[in-house]
């Protein structure tokens, strides 16, 4: 109710309307709702791109996920947000879209098929969808888990039971439900999806409290872990369990990393984590880094703590966001086994008393690029013309330390980053601040070497445009996704 008061506020009402009337009964596809005012505002800014490929630590391939680039959220084990294909370069670029209800598809991944799996939340509940990557069009659909009503969380910033999923290689999916469990879902040759098993945990964990986030390590074990700070194992051979409650008030609002060594990184709203599992699979704490973690929750944050997942970069980095007061601060930790002093640097970033970020950092390279998303507090805070703070940075990581090699001023209110190393750009979602008013969203490409906006493509005008922490992907082919409140957006080269 929150949102449809926000979308009358706006005058957007008969935009929703239209939306909810093309929810998917069948296979068709409608685009997102466009409005008129879309001929009121630049459609392409800037120029098409030679590609510069930028070279990178290798990412190895964890044996129990789907390849790298196509089994979750933040792309492979490393939650690097980097692809090795070349994404779009601005030349002719084509734009289209499908509407899928009031359902936005925040987590998706790629099947052996190269078929969008996707895992969308609406006001009913969680659905996981196959998706043409050509057309949009619905292949299949599943309901995974209602939406828990009696919580009184807002749907708009509950992430209990439906946020985050992996695929493994044989494109079945592991996701997180209301009910407190994990359900597996297979997607069949055909697109088809089937129900398999499913592991209850709700006696695992304390009254109220809910999964989060699912992972995988290097020998199969799958880890789970809770809002207010509980983790674990699940062998889904025997179906044995075990958990470890961190105590403290440590909540968890992000995904989760893991590396060949046998660790799972996390962050909780107080430290960063690593974990390991005994020969029987009992969880332990490895290491733990407390973090600044600011006086408030600021404005565009799930969570009074870090809002990114951590992100691996070769044998040796593990970076994370704070959030410190008046400015965040992009933080480098030495993952190795035996190494006593972990932080390697401490940066501070963005704008002064206005900074923070709730999506995960992007490897790019030797470098981490971290988006400011301060001044989100929901779809209101993008109406009628206003954005949020701007700033896109990129960290550089040397042997002795860190710095800020550039700041980009684009406003990217709320999307996951991603980068292309194929092509040397890097691609956020993002929201001029306009005084006429109008709310027009962009896919904008960022120069990484450079720091310079290369392009910036016109997606539509209006709040059905705006994607809501949904994630920017790049398909196996570099073709360019991005979720909306109430629907998909695809980009590509002509």
């Amino acid at each position: 109710m929150r949102m449809l008061r926000s979308v009358v506020a706006s005058g957007a009402a008969t935009v929703l309307a239209l939306t909810l009337a093309a929810a998917p009964a069948t296979a068709d596809v409608l685009p997102i709702p466009s409005l008129p005012t879309d001929l009121l505002v630049p459609r392409f800014i800037g120029a098409a791109v030679t590609p510069q490929p930028l070279a990178a630590p290798p990412v190895p391939q964890n044996p129990f996920l789907a390849p790298n680039g196509r089994s979750s959220m933040h792309n492979d084990a490393y939650s690097t947000d980097a692809y090795a294909v070349s994404g779009p370069t601005g030349r002719s670029l084509t734009v289209k879209s499908a509407t899928y209800g009031v359902r936005e598809c925040a987590t998706m991944a790629f099947d052996s098929h190269d078929r969008i799996v996707g895992l969308c939340g609406g006001l009913e509940g969680f659905t996981m969808m196959v998706i043409d990557p050509v057309t949009l069009k619905t292949i299949s659909q599943m309901r995974v888990s209602q939406r828990d009503f009696t919580s009184g969380a807002n749907p708009l910033t509950d992430i209990c039971g439906g946020t985050y999923f992996f695929l493994d290689g044989q494109d079945r999916a592991y996701a997180t439900t209301t009910r407190s469990s994990i359900a597996e879902v297979s997607v069949t040759a055909a697109g088809g999806l089937v129900q398999g098993r499913e592991w209850p945990l709700a006696a695992h964990l304390p009254d109220g409290d809910c999964l989060v986030a699912t992972g995988v390590d290097w020998s199969g074990r799958v880890w789970w872990f809770s809002q207010q700070g509980v983790i674990g194992t699940l062998d889904r051979k025997t179906g044995a369990v075990h958990e470890l409650a961190l105590g403290g008030g440590e909540g968890i609002f992000n995904s989760v990393s893991t590396d060949e060594t046998g660790g799972i990184y996390f962050v909780t709203t107080h430290q960063t984590y690593r974990a390991d599992a005994d020969s029987n699979g009992v969880p332990h704490i490895t290491w733990a880094i407390p973090y600044d973690r600011g006086s408030v929750k600021k404005p565009g944050m799930l969570s009074q703590g870090s809002g990114t997942s951590p992100t691996l970069i070769g044998e040796r980095w593990i970076a994370v966001a704070d959030n410190a007061d008046p400015q965040s601060h992009v933080l480098v930790y030495d993952r190795r086994v035996g190494v006593t002093d972990r932080l390697h640097c401490s940066v501070p970033v963005l704008a002064d008393g206005a900074s923070t970020t709730e999506n995960s950092l992007v490897a790019a390279g030797n470098s981490l690029i971290i988006e400011n998303n301060y001044g989100y507090a929901g779809v209101q805070s993008t109406l009628l013309g206003k954005t949020t703070t701007p700033g896109v940075s990129r960290v550089m990581i040397e042997d002795d330390g860190c710095h800020v090699a550039w700041t980009n001023p684009t406003s990217a209110p709320t999307s996951v980053p991603k980068a292309s190393l194929g092509n040397g750009l890097v691609y956020v979602y993002s929201k001029p601040k306009r005084a006429d008013l109008l709310d027009a969203w962009y896919v904008t490409a960022i120069d990484i070497r450079t720091g310079k906006t290369a392009w910036s493509r016109l997606t539509g005008t209006g709040i059905q445009w705006n994607n809501h922490y949904a994630a920017i992907y790049l398909g196996p082919d570099g073709t360019l996704y991005v979720a909306t409140l109430i629907g998909l957006v695809r980009l590509a080269d002509g």
